[in-house]
């Protein structure tokens, strides 16, 4: 699955990175605490969160994120959106929960296995 493919799937608005849209995801992540996220031994994930820090920015690059989804309509803060453009991390914003946000993501993964 692309992140262009995440962008239909949450009726996602892009804040930056709209170059860097055909990015791969191997994984996903949903969580609002950081020291999890630097658990994670994934790669090429995608995270989704509520926080809107730039700290956000930076965890999900260290971990091996490939974008960030920001949910509940939260907008980051301006410094992760430069930081994010500065570092190519594609940022996206839905107005849906995490748990919504997850469901659909799921249940779009489930529907392209049956195919």
């Amino acid at each position: 699955m692309k992140i262009k493919d995440i962008v239909n799937i949450l009726d996602a608005e892009v804040l930056s990175g709209e170059d860097l849209l055909d990015r791969e995801i191997e994984e996903f992540a949903a969580s609002d605490l950081l020291s999890d996220v630097l658990a994670l031994s994934k790669d090429n994930f995608l995270l989704l969160t509520g926080l809107t820090t730039q700290q956000v920015v930076r965890t999900a690059e260290i971990a091996g994120g490939v974008g960030v989804i920001f949910v509940r309509g939260k907008a980051p803060e301006q410094e992760a959106i430069g930081l994010a453009h500065s570092h190519h991390i594609p940022l996206l914003m839905t107005s849906k929960t995490m748990f919504d946000a997850c469901k659909a993501i799921v249940e779009e993964i489930i529907k392209q296995k049956e195919k």
